[in-house]
């Protein structure tokens, strides 16, 4: 019921929900559209499409990149681990001009394919903390989509009406509150009191809309508090997903396992991998 806008770091409520003429902040999101060009989109695809790919889940096929891993009982080997593939060695380093990814060394790779005649889909869910690090970066490839974010919380969330610069004026209707001062001195806007409206978070669904060949980066609140999702009637086309994950606290410089995040790494940078 609201989409995220880029320009402005804002959910605004969607023109045909309860909350149309709403807003509110929502930080964690970094989009960059046309992070790769048409060309290099090809082929990468290309390039995937040579090696196999392993049914998963709800109607996806992938591809892994990454260490052999029991998140259940916390446990993590290299395995078969040979690193990334030569492809992606170009686009992290993109990435570095990115302002969100200063110091952002992937560790792990999934591609993953979405098909509308499989019925392709993921549902709301938390990626891990306990390996995988403060940013999540995935890079959307041939056809649009909508990442949905959700949240559980019984805690509630302070919408603001939105100000239309083409009218002039906030929206929705009767959210300006006029103080006895302001309808007396005929002045518009001097004392008048923005209403804003607590609504409860699990009530509350943002679309964030993913442009073929963009950049999407997750942090903070968007990572630990809000739930992120496809959803099948957002798979229109083939659709590949590129998601490139780095190493907790606990995995880095000064953790408990920083010695065997070090191992990891060496091997992901190499850019020899081949999906395990």
């Amino acid at each position: 019921n609201f989409t995220y806008c880029p320009a402005t770091g804002l959910a605004k409520g969607n023109e045909q929900s309860e909350f149309a003429g709403w807003a509110f902040p929502f930080p964690g999101v970094f989009l960059m559209e046309e992070f790769i060009s048409q060309d290099e989109e090809s082929e990468i695809v290309e390039l995937m499409d040579q090696d196999d790919w392993k049914p998963s889940q709800s109607g996806r096929k992938k591809q892994d990149y990454g260490p052999k891993v029991n998140f259940k009982k916390q446990r993590l080997r290299a395995g078969s681990f040979t690193g990334l593939p030569s492809f992606s060695k170009k686009l992290v380093a993109q990435m570095k001009a990115c302002p969100v990814l200063g110091g952002f060394f992937p560790v792990e790779q999934c591609n993953l394919d979405y098909m509308p005649e499989r019925g392709s889909a993921i549902d709301p869910h938390f990626d891990d903390w306990w390996l995988w690090g403060e940013r999540l970066v995935s890079l959307n490839l041939l056809s649009n989509t909508v990442l949905s974010m959700s949240c559980d919380s019984e805690d509630s969330i302070q919408l603001f009406p939105t100000f239309s610069e083409e009218n002039r004026e906030f929206s929705p209707p009767g959210s300006l509150t006029q103080t006895p001062a302001c309808r007396n001195s005929g002045k518009e806007g001097i004392n008048c009191i923005l209403s804003p409206r607590l609504v409860p978070r699990k009530e509350v669904t943002v679309g964030i809309p993913l442009p073929p060949r963009s950049l999407v980066v997750l942090q903070g609140e968007a990572r630990y508090q809000w739930k992120h999702a496809i959803h099948r009637r957002h798979i229109q086309r083939r659709r590949i997903c590129v998601t490139f994950r780095e190493l907790s606290a606990e995995f880095s410089a000064g953790g408990e396992h920083e010695e065997l995040g070090k191992e990891l790494l060496e091997i992901a940078l190499s850019f020899q991998g081949r999906p395990v």
